[in-house]
């Protein structure tokens, strides 16, 4: 696979110095500008807000004046703006988030399509698609967000959609920014961005590193915080602007490093009324260490003014070991997830969590979730254009993809003494999971577009045969001599239709609407189905007299749901899914924005933005399930970790010197188990309403002053009950940037 990459890129390389004069009728300022618009949307979505106004499916695009308004480093935050998704928050800082869309599993982002410059990003995308690791959002230049029917063109997940994160792109002149910016808990950022463009070379570097020391209190003391440091660069070589058949070649090469000392460990309901910020001191051995790599090589052809080609190839590796508590044994096991849940069951266990006493030895079971990852492919998209009346575009993509996740796990028992966890047993490597877990993906899509006047048609059809497998070496064979292995493969072949239709009836009104099919894989359990549903929206995009918006009503109908064991959900981590049968998810989505001085003052803009999502869910079947966010599900209960109502708006004050941006949210009330009716209160999450505020300063077009402040009224809330008793969210927190850009 990798070799067939490699003599790809060679040939695309090569052929990059074959070109001849350019046609004398064209003028090379127009190609130059047809060039930098099909160029920049090689490897996005959208590309632009522009493009949302047609689109037959609804779509966001964060773009980057809207990302430096926060300055986030939390993707939960950066993405609370757009209607149509649900997040629950883990760890404040939004290293490892739990994102929905519209109403799909929210557990690590597992059933939407993550990626980065048009590339599949999660860890590995088919057979383990669970986010631990995520993108820094701190070098990304804009975020697009495509849900509806249009979004088969992106797989394997085509239930809740896409988000597309768009790194530092390669610019036309020598450019740059620094920034640096530090806050209490000891927070910092920093960056350093630098690029250029001569006539057949351009190149960007972006440096981003961020840490904290963490807004918990671990008992006996210690570091709670991260330290993540991400470096990435692009290298393109081009023909002549003017050539008859424009050619590039992008390298892209990326790594990141990440040690963060977090835990699963949350706290007991009485425990966090007391003091929410709180950590047990049995967590204190808890840390993640993580490094990613990503490499692509993207060769880019436009044979003609209707025919562009781009195909690249790409490699992303990752590892992590994420050593942390795991379970107590007294004489018999007992997972964290049930300590902290029912504390008056195991009032021995909590004690011993707590560390103020010895223990003997191998009491408590620290585990290595020690994984790595491997995804790699080839993938290439084919536009044709043609038409003058019937405005006509073919769309054409292909990809083969291999991905595969390594368990190399082992537990180590400790004990309490003197108040220190102290190592009592060194466990043995594969010890307790030894097995290897991959998949083969051949995709395809097709998506045509015909506009005819003030009518826009999108049918699809996308394609996805997979082969999922395990390799299972058992946890005697550490070796891997292959004396107990087994084996075992599931695979899926599926064909998922969709169309879509956008009328604009001025340049003011428009509806749209669509039907597709919505698909996750299956896991590589023989005979299991994938998750299917049949999805519908309807919506209108409106702009009167500088009053712009979306309402969008969407109904998902599926016919199986799959659920997952993720220990991240209190469960046992073997990745194993489960049917949960017929499901129902609908909603309403709602976005306007409006300056309030339209037409009445050109110094200053006041703008504001409202976003709401509601999202009703209903299991249509009743079944009993062993995890622990469903439980027993009877027929009409809701789905857990899912807030029914949520609430975003924004409100901004802008200069040519300042700007002051106000961010409020409201979250709903959800459940953590599936449900009916009132929400237990041990089985509920309270609704929350925080407020963020950012100011900056332009000394002149160069240096910029900035202050951030998250949860301005320092509201204490939880977010969640998982993995194991209930987490925090960010507390009051401010930090001042200076930035230099040229």
């Amino acid at each position: 696979m990798r070799t067939l990459f490699f003599l790809i890129s060679i040939l695309q390389f090569s052929s990059i110095w074959a070109q001849t004069n350019p046609k004398k009728e064209d003028s090379i300022q127009q190609k130059t500008e047809q060039l930098k618009e099909v160029i920049v949307s090689a490897n996005t979505i959208l590309g632009s807000k522009f493009e949302i106004k047609n689109k037959t499916g609804s779509a966001s695009y964060i773009s980057e004046e809207e990302l430096k308004k926060f300055s986030h480093t939390n993707i939960n935050r950066v993405l609370q703006t757009v209607p149509g998704i649900n997040i629950y928050e883990e760890d404040g800082f939004g290293l490892r988030p739990n994102i929905s869309l519209r109403g799909t599993s929210p557990e690590r982002s597992a059933k939407i399509n993550l990626m980065e410059d048009g590339i599949l990003i999660a860890p590995a995308p088919y057979s383990a698609p669970a986010a631990y690791y995520f993108p820094t959002i701190g070098r990304m230049q804009a975020i697009e967000v495509l849900k509806g029917s249009s979004q088969i063109q992106y797989g394997p997940n085509t239930t809740g959609g896409a988000i597309n994160m768009i790194s530092s792109r390669i610019p036309d002149k020598f450019s740059g920014r620094a920034s640096i910016a530090a806050g209490n808990y000891d927070s910092r950022n920093t960056q350093l961005v630098i690029g250029d463009s001569y006539k057949n070379f351009g190149f960007v570097t972006d440096y981003f590193n961020y840490n904290s020391d963490g807004f918990k209190n671990l008992d006996g003391g210690g570091n709670t915080g991260f330290d993540k440091s991400d470096y990435s660069a692009k290298f393109r070589v081009n023909s002549n602007l003017d050539a008859i058949t424009y050619q590039s070649l992008t390298f892209k090469i990326q790594y990141s490093e990440e040690e963060a000392n977090e835990t699963y460990l949350g706290l007991t309901d009485e425990d966090f009324e007391e003091s929410p910020f709180r950590r047990y001191r049995a967590s204190s051995e808890d840390v993640m260490n993580a490094e990613h790599q990503q490499y692509q090589l993207t060769h880019f052809i436009r044979l003609s003014s209707s025919l562009d080609i781009s195909t690249t190839g790409y490699l992303n590796k990752f590892k992590r070991n994420w050593y942390k508590l795991d379970d107590v044994n007294l004489g018999e096991r007992v997972s964290i997830s049930n300590i902290l849940s029912s504390p008056q069951n195991f009032p021995l266990e909590y004690q011993t969590i707590l560390g103020n006493e010895n223990t003997q030895d191998d009491v408590m079971g620290v585990k290595a979730n020690n994984r790595t990852y491997t995804s790699n492919g080839v993938q290439s998209i084919a536009k044709l254009r043609w038409g003058s009346d019937w405005l006509q575009t073919l769309e054409a993509g292909i990809r083969y993809h291999e991905d595969d996740e390594d368990r190399f796990q082992w537990v180590d028992r400790y004990a309490f003494l003197n108040n220190e966890l102290i190592r009592t047993t060194v466990g043995e490597k594969g010890s307790d999971a030894n097995r290897i877990s991959g998949a083969k993906a051949l995709a395809a899509h097709l998506l045509y577009t015909l506009k005819v006047e003030n009518l826009t048609l999108t049918p699809g059809l996308r394609y996805e045969n997979i082969t999922l497998t395990r390799m299972d070496y058992g946890t005697n064979d550490p070796s891997r001599t292959g004396q107990d292995l087994s084996i075992r493969e599931n695979k899926v072949n599926v064909w998922i239709p969709g169309i879509g239709a956008n009328y604009r009836f001025n340049n003011d009104f428009s509806v749209f609407g669509g039907v597709h099919k919505g698909f996750s894989p299956p896991s590589n359990t023989p005979g299991q189905n994938a998750e299917e549903s049949i999805n519908y929206e309807v919506g209108t995009r409106f702009s009167v007299k500088g009053l712009q918006g979306e309402l969008v009503g969407f109904y998902n109908d599926y016919q199986n749901l799959l659920g997952s064991d993720l220990a991240a959900t209190g469960g046992t981590g073997s990745l194993d899914q489960f049917n949960a049968g017929e499901v129902r998810v609908s909603g309403i989505e709602f976005l306007l924005n409006y300056n309030l001085l339209y037409n009445k003052s050109e110094k200053f803009k006041l703008p504001l933005s409202i976003s709401y999502t509601l999202t009703d869910t209903e299991f249509l079947t009743s079944f009993d399930s062993n995890e622990d966010i469903y439980g027993v599900v009877t027929k009409g209960d809701e789905i857990p970790y899912i807030a029914k109502n949520q609430l975003n708006a924004t409100f901004g004050l802008e200069h040519k010197k300042f700007e002051v941006n106000l961010n409020s949210r409201y979250t709903g009330a959800f459940r953590t188990r599936s449900g009916l009716g009132s929400i237990p209160e041990n089985f509920k999450v309270d609704s929350n309403f925080i407020v963020d505020l950012s100011a900056s300063y332009f000394l002149n077009e160069n240096f910029t002053l900035s202050t951030n402040i998250i949860n301005l009224f320092n509201t204490k809330y939880a977010v969640s009950r998982v993995p194991a008793g209930l987490r925090p969210g960010h507390p009051f927190g401010i930090n001042f940037s200076v930035a230099y850009g040229f």
